[in-house]
């Protein structure tokens, strides 16, 4: 029968070989993998900043060691966490995902409760968020194009 689909599948030389993944399904996956690189060189970015303050390259007034052991602190601890997340970002890792949410929700907090060490704005709070926001959301498309 013309019309019978079932009898039109089982002349098919194709069976039991698997095809190709349609270029549909990788969409997102690649979405994430860009979003990813393109954080991953911003958090980099910000890792080396940190080292540049502490290590007092650039016109600072105020050298590193005569700064409150609270600014210390904050500075290494984002010197090591954000270039950590950066490079597990650009690999496109778990771990770099979950390091870097840990890095960005780290700086919100300290922006919020402690501004003085940690430059903060609205703006920068606002675009960290949308940052979080469109990983996890991208992140979640992506894992449902799998399944």
């Amino acid at each position: 029968m013309a019309g019978d689909p079932v009898g039109s599948r089982s002349g098919s030389s194709d069976a039991g070989i698997p095809q190709p993944p349609a270029h549909r399904t990788l969409r997102w996956s690649l979405i994430l993998v860009w979003f990813m690189r393109v954080v991953a060189l911003l958090w980099i970015t910000k890792g080396l900043a940190a080292w540049a303050a502490l290590l007092d390259v650039g016109a600072t007034s105020v050298p590193f060691e005569a700064r409150p052991t609270g600014y210390q602190a904050t500075v290494i601890y984002f010197a090591v966490i954000d270039l950590a997340a950066g490079v597990g970002l650009w690999l496109t890792s778990t771990w770099g995902g979950v390091l870097w949410l840990l890095a960005v929700m780290s700086h919100l907090i300290l922006a919020v409760f402690f501004p003085f060490y940690v430059p903060g704005g609205v703006v920068l709070i606002g675009l960290f968020a949308a940052f979080i926001i469109g990983y996890l959301t991208i992140s979640w498309l992506a894992a449902g194009e799998e399944g």
